[in-house]
């Protein structure tokens, strides 16, 4: 049976570079072996893992599926050590899961097959999508009504703006009606100060030369 043997420390490197660059992958264990990863996932994001274990057979030499084998998968904050999930599942199933906080953390895998004595070997594949973070409609709805509000005071002070623009027209108006009107009667006050002065010259005019004439006939 062709086995490989890795330090831990090369095994990890070699999952977290596969893990980050393609999400998908296939690692050995043994039957009583953990393997963990880590995975830095922003928070309020949506993490589904997709698993299938094949168990080597001596028998077939190869790696088969076993109706006995179950996969134990294990997810936690590594900051707070705080357990996301825990559940134990067939040779091939799914989790999922929502991160509660942004930064890394652990994934780990196991088999249920408890004995240390046994010398069975596993292939496990594993493929991890990292879904987009989920909408927070609370803070969307927030924020429409924040903008909402702004643009309703907008609304407002341009309806002040725009009757106070009215009521400077309007003001305009009567001023020039003000102005054109006093224009009007300075023009004809002035026509009339003419025509007094034009007639207060001829009666003058008219007044000597009878005085005049009176006199010369005496």
């Amino acid at each position: 049976m062709p086995r490989q043997r890795r330090s831990p420390l090369l095994t990890l490197l070699t999952l977290l570079v596969l893990a980050s660059a393609a999400h998908a992958l296939h690692f050995y264990l043994d039957a009583n072996e953990k393997r963990c990863f880590i995975e830095e996932i922003p928070t309020d994001t949506v993490v589904e893992g997709n698993y299938r274990a094949l168990e080597w057979s001596e028998a077939r030499q190869e790696y088969i599926k076993q109706d006995e084998l179950g996969i134990l998968v294990e997810v936690e904050e590594v900051e707070s050590s705080h357990s996301v999930v825990k559940t134990k599942g067939p040779s091939e199933g799914r989790f999922t899961f929502t991160s509660h906080e942004a930064g890394d953390h652990s994934i780990c895998l196991s088999t249920n097959y408890s004995s240390w004595f046994t010398n069975t070997h596993i292939r496990l594949y594993l493929d991890i999508v990292v879904g987009s973070t989920k909408p927070d409609f609370e803070h969307d709805r927030g924020h429409i009504s924040q903008l909402a509000a702004k643009v309703r005071d907008l609304n407002l002070k341009l309806e002040d703006i725009r009757r106070e623009q009215q009521y400077q027209r309007e003001r305009e108006a009567d001023f020039r009606d003000l102005s054109e009107s006093t224009n009007s009667r300075a023009v004809w006050y002035s026509v009339a100060q003419i025509v007094v002065l034009v007639g207060t010259c001829v009666w003058q005019l008219r007044h000597l030369r009878r005085f005049f004439e009176d006199r010369k006939m005496r």
